[in-house]
């Protein structure tokens, strides 16, 4: 097993125990050096231009989100609806099956129809009038994300301020 690695530099001594272990300097980009650190213009530019790509990633996303949760909502008071619909259409097959009852023999059973029927359209109204609240509150447009690039364009006009 070889012995552990011990840096006699540190004490002072040369290091005899092999190759020199120390870690590199950090890299600098090519020319740095001779700039005294300041970034060239092109790979200014690359930053830029990677800065611009997750800005636009990041708006999509957002875009995305917003969309998704938007059409979620759109998705239940459309699910209401139809159940106004189903509703609507049990109202008017009971409500004909009631009409057909009194009709026919004039007794209890087509009154209890009709009270069945009427359930069936209260239950109908319910959906319906809260189906359509709910689709009122959909906003298709992506209210965030338009802001974010107002805010975005005003920056790029204007990067200083």
């Amino acid at each position: 097993m070889p012995a552990p690695f011990t840096d006699h530099r540190a004490a002072g001594r040369p290091a005899t125990d092999g190759p020199d272990r120390t870690p590199p300097p950090p890299e600098q980009p090519p020319g740095s050096a001779e700039r005294g650190g300041h970034e060239s213009l092109g790979d200014l530019i690359s930053e830029i231009t990677g800065d611009l790509s997750r800005l636009v990633r990041d708006e999509i996303e957002l875009a995305k989100a917003e969309i998704k949760q938007e059409a979620a909502k759109a998705g239940k008071a459309s699910g209401m609806l139809a159940g106004a619909g189903y509703a609507g259409h049990m109202a008017v097959v009971l409500g004909s099956l009631a009409v057909v009852f009194a009709l026919a023999e004039l007794m209890p059973p087509a009154w209890a129809a009709l009270v069945v029927s009427a359930l069936w359209a209260l239950a109908g109204a319910a959906l319906w009038s809260a189906g359509r609240r709910r689709l009122k509150d959909v906003r298709l447009k992506p209210e965030q994300t338009v802001q974010t690039l107002k805010e975005d364009a005003a920056w790029a006009r204007h990067p200083m301020s």
